[in-house]
């Protein structure tokens, strides 16, 4: 099977193209390396032991996506590709709007010419907005507290309906929570550039010494440390649903929404403990005033998963923390120094 990962350099698409490629399927990958780097394929390469067809073009750009599916017999996609800094979205909302959501429907339109039928998205937890109830099921209303969530919402909108216009068409939404860790070998992780945005890359660079110390938006959340309680989930097990999902829609047609997680809710201290514990290692924080929009728990309820993917997590935070750390220690500069 020969699949097409848009994004497939960032950090979820290029352990998700290592998974494939160990399961024998062809990967091609477009991305404009806007938050990646050429040696992100190398080391998928590397890893999955296969040469990966590397396309370095903006899915935005029709034509350009038209070259990617007139050169390769594609038999699936799995489209990461987007912008996904929330605090960005809030400050430039068209910017999120035109990006995402121009990328969703080229990819569509043109999988369509090239009757290209099985696609799997990467959704997330956020479409779910401040949820009423946790852990949070695949039935519990959909409401976005920022325009990033919004561009994911509103492109899950666009495949069902696209999806109830095409019966051939199998298109699985996958809702992430909060992937963490890295691939155990240390050679691909998340490494996000600039100020990191997410806990765990931004305790490891505390614990590398890129920076001085965590901060911890608020100890006032209804949890039962005060800090802010999320279902953190091991980037492989993440790659692995994909796998999954992709299994699933050779078998199906239609449009089905699955969360991926844990089903586990952890909170910021209790991340940066493990970390603290698994590793050895102390990770200097403050306590700082809470910042905008964010929500006091988020878990999922995962059952969907082990019912239609037979899907389910392996491994644990003490992985997470090791890995995470792994990764750090082995590219303390993350890719760029090589």
């Amino acid at each position: 099977m020969k699949v097409l990962l848009t994004g497939g350099a960032g950090y979820i698409g290029s352990h998700t193209a290592v998974e494939l490629m160990n399961a024998g399927c062809d990967v091609v990958i477009a991305d404009d390396l806007s938050n990646s780097c050429r040696e992100v394929v190398k080391r998928i390469e590397e890893l999955g032991k296969k040469t990966v067809r590397f396309y370095e073009i903006d899915v935005c750009s029709e034509a350009a996506l038209e070259q990617v599916f007139s050169e390769n017999d594609i038999d699936a996609v799995i489209h990461f590709a987007g912008k996904k800094a929330v605090g960005e979205s809030v400050a430039k909302p068209l910017l999120y709007y035109k990006n995402n959501l121009d990328a969703t429907m080229n990819l569509l339109e043109v999988m369509q010419r090239h009757d290209v039928n099985r696609l799997i998205f990467s959704s997330s937890a956020t479409v779910y907005g401040v949820p009423k109830v946790v852990p949070i099921d695949e039935k519990q209303p959909t409401w976005c507290t920022n325009p990033y969530g919004w561009t994911k919402y509103m492109s899950e909108q666009i495949m069902r309906d696209v999806c109830a216009a095409n019966p051939k068409l199998s298109i699985v939404l996958l809702r992430y929570f909060n992937p963490i860790g890295a691939h155990e070998s240390g050679r691909i992780g998340e490494d996000p550039k600039g100020i990191p945005n997410n806990l765990m890359p931004y305790i490891s660079q505390v614990a590398i010494g890129r920076r001085e110390k965590l901060s911890v938006f608020g100890n006032d959340y209804d949890t039962h440390d005060g800090t802010g309680v999320r279902d953190y989930i091991h980037v492989v097990d993440l790659a692995k649903g994909h796998l999954a999902a992709l299994k699933y829609a050779q078998n199906e047609n239609g449009c089905v929404e699955i969360n991926l997680g844990t089903g586990i809710g952890y909170s910021v201290l209790d991340i940066v403990h493990a970390f603290e514990k698994a590793n050895n290692i102390e990770i200097p924080y403050v306590i700082t005033e809470r910042r905008p929009g964010d929500i006091d728990a988020s878990f999922a309820d995962a059952h969907l998963a082990a019912e239609l993917l037979h899907w389910h997590t392996e491994k644990t935070l003490e992985d997470m923390c090791r890995d995470t750390w792994r990764w750090q220690q082995m590219n303390p500069n993350g890719y760029r120094e090589e």
